[in-house]
């Protein structure tokens, strides 16, 4: 394990009403790192966050703050503090007195309390705002206020529940900008909690992948994208097409009735597997050109790219790509070795499915007297 710990969970199991929700689960969390827990709702990200925090103790394990144990500790005495979605700023005080509210608990001087909050205000560029109502603020800067009160206490962990998810989308993308900065400014470790992967890939160091309570993969942003360790997490960050494949050998991976050299070794032979295919990493190239052909079923316009749905041998691939196709156009398909991702089966793999499953309730309500015959 890494000397700059700052936060390690060890064999944390904890439910509710009988219900399992964290089921042994171990994570180590590093000085100065942003973090991202990220998953589905109910995956149990957010009561990792809360066990952390003290809001919550666990059934069973130890939460250690630089190397002691805190279970029992209250929230207050832990050195960290943490921002909810919902900001939890008191109305009835101005901007000034929000920030300053945990420095007067504390009894700090007068003066350092001035110059704390007006240093955070800066900080969150709101100087000029001190005596502002917080009612008469936007979303965004409310935001700013949680943010500068969370920080002006000096934390050494700052815990974010997702702390966006109430913001529109460019105000999101502003406040992600504004919260890596603040981060790399202070020099402190950042837990940051959300279901939003592009969020999470942007933001974050290291981004945590948690399905039912079970850690799923950790890794660096690009690690996550590019190699998942399963079905789950190549679905659930980014668009995947994942395929049933056999490896024939190392470097030699079957899937769609065709061979095709891969980066990949260290397989049985002939084991079966999950083949990812990124919908950006496929090339259109002329039917007679491609190693595999299909024909364009559904076409979106992304602004910079077209995503299509395309059918080749009864599985619906997603594919984006700047080239204009219509609906009913025959491709050809075309992959290099290193866009291909082989994968170990996983109790996702049948779980997953291809692009065509979204529409199966349609196809369903367009055939009723199919359905009552089937019956």
């Amino acid at each position: 394990m890494a000397k700059d710990v700052i936060i390690d969970l060890k064999n944390i199991t904890a439910g509710y009403d009988g219900e399992p929700v964290l089921k042994n689960l171990n994570l180590y969390i590093r000085n100065r790192e942003f973090i991202t827990l990220l998953g589905p709702s109910g995956c149990g990200k957010t009561t990792t966050l809360r066990i952390i925090a003290g809001f919550l103790e666990p059934d069973e394990g130890q939460v250690l703050f630089d190397g002691a144990d805190v279970r029992g500790l209250p929230p207050h005495k832990r050195q960290l503090n943490t921002i909810f979605q919902r900001y939890a700023l008191f109305p009835h005080l101005n901007v000034w007195k929000n920030v300053a509210f945990g420095l007067k608990l504390r009894k700090l001087p007068k003066a350092e309390i001035d110059a704390r909050v007006a240093e955070m205000l800066n900080m969150v560029n709101l100087t000029g705002f001190e005596k502002r109502t917080v009612s008469s603020l936007s979303g965004g800067q409310q935001q700013r206020v949680a943010i500068a009160r969370a920080l002006a206490v000096k934390p050494q962990v700052l815990l974010l529940d997702e702390p966006l998810g109430a913001l529109d989308l460019k105000l999101r993308k502003d406040m992600q900008t504004e919260l890596k900065n603040i981060q790399q400014q202070l020099g402190i470790t950042f837990i940051y909690v959300t279901h939003d992967q592009e969020e999470a890939l942007s933001l974050s160091d290291t981004i945590v992948v948690m399905d039912e309570g079970v850690i799923q993969q950790i890794g660096a942003p690009k690690d996550i994208y590019d190699e998942p360790k399963n079905a789950f997490v190549a679905d659930f960050i980014g668009e995947s097409n994942i395929l049933d494949g056999v490896m024939l050998e190392d470097l030699r991976v079957k899937f769609a009735n065709m061979a095709f050299t891969c980066v990949d070794r260290g397989f049985e032979q002939n084991e079966k597997v999950d083949v990812v295919i990124r919908p950006e990493d496929v090339d259109i190239v002329p039917p007679e050109g491609g190693v595999l052909q299909g024909t364009v079923t559904g076409v979106t316009f992304k602004g910079v790219y077209y995503e299509y749905i395309v059918d080749v041998q009864n599985f619906k691939w997603m594919i984006q790509n700047t080239q204009a196709h219509s609906v009913g156009d025959t491709i050809g398909i075309s992959i290099r070795p290193d866009e291909i991702h082989v994968m170990k089966k996983s109790k996702y793999s049948d779980l997953i499915g291809d692009y065509s499953c979204y529409s199966e309730e349609f196809e369903e309500l367009s055939n009723p007297e199919e359905d009552e015959a089937d019956e």
